[in-house]
């Protein structure tokens, strides 16, 4: 029985994939296990496996965009008719930018079709392989393929990736750069990939089409206003010192923000929502995204009811999604079902700044940095230690006094870190 493959949603914002290279070719007997192509999302570059033995019949697209649900390839016997199996789908011809074109198909001679089921290839992201006790190099097969293809001795370049891993930026980076170092912990000469700023025109990926398209929506149809204010971290930072004193998980200033976020928003719910157009939804759950730089854009991993969470497992959970964010390891239902995001660029001595609302979102908070600063304290002048934060609204949900309440409550748990533990 044939089996046909369709592009897979592999995000929840996902509307397309790009095929970025196939690893087998029309007429490769695969099996279960073989990895077909590699596909690059809005979120990261996926590995198309396949769940079906046969031969790869054809390839609808060589390389370039395919609409989610658009016919990419075809598994089955040798001999099935695969002009009458796409002739018999319904579903819309494969997205083109005009540089890739569906792969023309040969009428077999075989005069019937075989029957047909449709499936979604799943997806896994890219993995480390581990190599052996033969120390077998640690490299992706796309990576293997360019690699092959330009004449390189792929053991001559060193992985950036996870493990030491050689990935596609790695080849191409070679090929423009191929510059040799000397080791500082071997005095050796070593062959590394040199970070080099790229210049010119760069394609835009999935993941910053996904970025600009939400965002720009989001900016240009949502009315944003801002609300500041800054809050005293002085009783934050005592409380901070103490709880590492005796816990075995180091608490961060993260950490307290995202638990005096949750417990704000389960005292202001009507904050905790989300703009459909019909209807206004508030919230139940407190769901936090949590905003992370990755190499190609943002991603927002999630907290799930972070208002009943202990501030160490808050700490530990970050910690997780942040690194499998950072490693394009994120699982979709990792990244959706956010009711509330916070951004958070302290860690950079940013003192200010304001976001822009996260989709579906009514609101985002932007949190700046810990400052030193000279404050009135009892008449008197002292050091105190601040924090700006930005709350960005979507008026069509949160008014003013709203959000303000909202800060409100956020700074007093901030100013009273016990009053969390209550």
């Amino acid at each position: 029985m044939a089996e046909i493959i369709r592009m897979p949603r592999l995000s929840d914002t996902m509307e397309e994939g790009n095929i970025v290279s196939w690893l087998k070719k029309e007429g490769d007997i695969v099996k279960p296990g073989d990895i077909l192509a590699e596909v690059e999302t809005d979120k990261a570059t996926m590995e198309l496996e396949s769940f079906h033995s046969g031969v790869l019949l054809y390839i609808g697209v060589k390389s370039g965009p395919v609409a989610v649900d658009g016919i990419i390839a075809i598994i089955g016997k040798s001999g099935d008719d695969v002009a009458a199996i796409l002739a018999g789908q319904s579903a819309a011809a494969p997205a083109s930018n005009g540089k890739s074109e569906p792969v023309p198909v040969e009428k077999t001679a075989a005069p019937t079709s075989a029957p047909v089921s449709e499936i979604v290839l799943s997806a896994t992201t890219t993995n480390p392989v581990f190599s052996g006790e033969d120390q077998r190099l640690k490299a992706s097969p796309l990576a293997k393929s360019l690699a092959s293809q330009a004449g390189i001795d792929i053991g001559q370049i060193k992985g950036s990736g996870d493990f030491g891993r050689i990935v596609k930026k790695d080849i191409e980076l070679f090929i423009q750069n191929p510059k040799t170092i000397t080791s500082s912990a071997t005095g050796t000469s070593e062959p590394v990939v040199l970070p080099d700023f790229q210049y010119g025109d760069v394609p835009v990926s999935q993941m910053r089409k996904t970025i600009a398209r939400r965002l720009g929506e989001s900016k240009f149809t949502a009315p944003h206003f801002y609300l500041t204010l800054e809050i005293n971290m002085d009783k934050a930072v005592e409380a901070r010192e103490a709880i590492n004193k005796v816990s075995p998980v180091k608490i961060s200033y993260n950490d307290m923000v995202i638990k005096a976020c949750a417990a704000s928003l389960r005292k202001n719910p009507a904050v905790n929502s989300s703009w459909f157009g019909d209807k206004i939804t508030y919230h139940k759950q407190i769901n936090i995204g949590v905003a992370v730089a990755v190499e190609d854009g943002l991603l927002v991993p999630v907290i799930n009811n972070a208002d009943v969470k202990p501030m160490s497992s808050i700490n530990q959970e970050v910690k997780d999604l942040a690194g499998k964010a950072k490693s394009k390891k994120l699982q979709p239902q990792e990244m959706t079902g956010n009711t509330f995001t916070i951004s958070n660029l302290g860690m950079f001595d940013i003192e200010e700044f304001t976001a822009i609302i996260n989709p579906p979102d009514a609101c985002i908070l932007a949190i700046g940095s810990i400052i030193k600063k000279p404050i009135v304290k009892n008449d008197v002048i002292a050091v105190g230690n601040m924090m700006k934060v930005t709350l960005s609204c979507d008026h069509r949900v949160v008014d003013g006094a709203t959000g303000a309440r909202f800060l409100q409550t956020f700074k007093d748990y901030l100013e009273n870190p016990v009053t969390m533990l209550v």
